[in-house]
């Protein structure tokens, strides 16, 4: 039978709470979490709307969060993606254009996002601007832009960008970075010493999405967030002027409650 002295006993004892006491310092009220967003008197009313449709609606709220230096990159959002059987999978990317057209970004042709998209071009799209308190959320269909819009982009990107998206295979399994860093090397010593133009990769290219539906999000302090959602008419029916209002370019808009 082993013995334990009392001093040792006692630093077991103190060792226990100690690390209790450091467990509970380190515990996260999440319930508790919340900041204070807009005053009552800054709220987003429909007579704010820049546009009618939501692109130009688009165009002044991401011209504003560009112009906030706290906004390190304004065109990051979060693209959500589903397979045929409804499994949703979600991931940021960068919007590189948007019009009236729709959003577009870039991506490797076998990534998942890809496949998920290539057999239910149903997606979703959010931008999040925590310093404006505001939300932008898009919902539509995607399509594959042109391989000559694809390529155009690929060498407006750095060298170094193009090799890294000519070097990986997407969400495919990999031994070890060690295997990356391989493949890079070759393809500097390739197109960086002399450097010379890097063909774009024919499994790297870009996608659109053609929105239905298009929210504007604008966080209040006492919760009474404002919502104003864009969308394409559904067959027959016909703007009221109170619930569901006109707008432009075959659009209507609507207030939801929060």
């Amino acid at each position: 039978m082993r013995i334990i002295s009392v001093a040792r006993l006692s630093s077991i004892v103190f060792n226990s709470t100690k690390s209790e006491l450091i467990l509970r310092t380190m515990s996260i009220d999440i319930g508790g979490m919340r900041i204070k967003y807009k005053d009552k008197n800054e709220t987003f009313l429909e007579k704010h709307l820049v546009s009618k449709e939501p692109f130009g609606q688009f165009d002044a709220w991401f011209k504003e969060a560009c112009g906030k230096k706290e906004i390190l990159e304004p065109n990051a959002m979060c693209l959500a993606t589903a397979t045929k059987d409804g499994y949703p999978s979600a991931r940021f990317v960068l919007c590189k254009g948007y019009g009236k057209e729709g959003f577009k970004f870039f991506t490797n042709y076998g990534s998942r996002k890809a496949q998920e998209m290539a057999e239910n071009p149903n997606v979703a799209a959010t931008f999040y601007w925590e310093v404006l308190n505001r939300s932008i959320r898009i919902e539509g269909c995607v399509e594959k832009l042109s391989e000559e819009e694809s390529t155009k982009y690929f060498h407006t990107r750095p060298v170094p960008s193009q090799i890294a998206a000519a070097t990986s295979y997407q969400s495919t399994p990999i031994e070890s970075r060690d295997i990356l860093c391989e493949r890079e090397s070759v393809l500097e010593k390739e197109y960086l010493i002399p450097e010379k133009e890097v063909p774009k990769p024919k499994f790297w290219g870009g996608y659109i999405i053609r929105p239905k539906s298009v929210e504007f999000w604008q966080g209040q302090r006492d919760r009474l967030h404002d919502r104003i959602k864009f969308r394409k008419p559904k067959e027959g029916e016909v703007p009221d002027g109170k619930l569901l209002h006109q707008g432009g370019d075959g659009w209507v808009y609507e207030r939801l409650s929060p």
